[in-house]
């Protein structure tokens, strides 16, 4: 049952519904994503912003009343195959870092700080996420002893989620964002 509500908090698809109401199907501007991202390209930073929070809002709430960690795979299932929009959805990044907040504060600090500094360094939003997504089962490990299977099953869905955007790093394609 966790889980089931973890699927349906995720699967509310804030980037579409703020797209929506600003007139814009974000679906059909820019890479087709409903993340952040992608209402950056579509909308600015100010409504980006927004849909950040929503979405790392929609990880944490599940996850912080459940307390189940069995939770954080479902809710991040639920925003990148969310069933509203036929299943297509976001990445997963932003909600995996609400999700995570209650969990594994310390070991997601640090998975953020390694974010923050591969995106200054490289100007890539996704080489910044997916170095944020291995990171953070690494650090919970590192840090809080042990290993967490649902981080790192968690981890993999994003990264396959960025299966796009590791082509077009390795042919050297990845456009640099302002986004963050």
């Amino acid at each position: 049952m966790a889980q089931l509500i973890g699927f349906l908090f995720g699967s509310i698809p804030s980037g579409y519904l703020i797209g929506l109401i600003n007139g814009v199907d974000v679906r059909k501007v820019g890479s087709g994503n409903i993340g952040a991202t992608n209402i950056y390209r579509a909308l600015g930073s100010g409504w980006a912003n927004l849909v950040f929070t929503l979405d790392l809002v929609k990880g944490l709430i599940p996850v912080a009343i459940l307390s189940d960690p069995w939770v954080l795979p479902f809710v991040v299932l639920g925003h990148c195959f969310t069933p509203w929009l036929m299943f297509r959805g976001g990445k997963g990044v932003s909600t995996l870092i609400g999700a995570a907040i209650p969990l594994y504060s310390l070991p997601l600090l640090i998975a953020l700080i390694v974010w923050f500094v591969v995106r200054r360094k490289s100007r890539i939003v996704s080489l910044a996420s997916i170095s944020f997504a291995i990171s953070l089962p690494f650090f919970i490990f590192v840090l809080l002893g042990f290993f967490s299977l649902p981080v790192l099953i968690t981890s993999v869905i994003v990264i396959l989620r960025h299966y796009e955007n590791l082509r077009r790093l390795i042919s050297g394609n990845e456009p640099e964002t302002d986004f963050m």
